[in-house]
């Protein structure tokens, strides 16, 4: 907008009060006028700068924006791999002390159902093994034998095979 030219007091009646207050009154009104006219002005440069200032605000908060997000992503790709390192100490530093402590319990708990089995008079593994052995052997020697007889011989000495009876526990 434009501001208007003042206008000038019409000239022709120079009668003393009513030309002074004419002359007055288009004065106050020019000036009133070119406030309006400051007015209009400054508030056209307060959008034009408005909307630059805004403008450029916009672009400064992407750039921040793209810049905190970054750093966020850097972050996390840090604690990430942190999190891996921690991860792969701890399970290294605790398979060999939890394995050992599992083979001792283990231990522990078959020697004390040895103990049990032994206390109710069964056999322990090792000795129902060497049973196993001693009778594979004894099958062994009688085959051997029983084909050096003669037919009719081992016909009259064959074994039945019998299931071994367990000793019953005292009580």
């Amino acid at each position: 907008m434009a501001p208007t030219p003042p206008k000038k007091p019409a000239q022709g009646n120079s009668s003393g009060a009513g030309s002074a207050d004419s002359a007055h009154s288009a004065a106050s009104k020019d000036i009133w006028l070119a406030g309006l006219g400051a007015m209009a002005q400054a508030q056209a440069q307060a959008r034009a700068q408005g909307s630059k200032a805004f403008e450029a605000l916009v672009a400064e908060g992407l750039v921040f924006q793209k810049k905190s997000q970054a750093a966020a992503q850097e972050k996390i790709h840090e604690a990430a791999a942190h999190f891996n390192q921690l991860t792969q100490n701890l399970g290294a530093g605790l398979v060999s002390p939890v394995g050992a402590k599992v083979d001792r319990l283990e231990h522990l708990f078959e020697d004390r159902v040895a103990r049990a089995l032994k206390s109710l008079g069964l056999p322990s593994s090792q000795e129902v093994a060497q049973l196993e052995d001693r009778v594979a052997r004894l099958e062994a020697a009688l085959a051997k034998t029983s084909t050096k007889a003669s037919p009719k011989a081992s016909a009259k000495t064959s074994v039945k095979s019998t299931p071994l009876k367990r000793a019953k526990p005292a009580k």
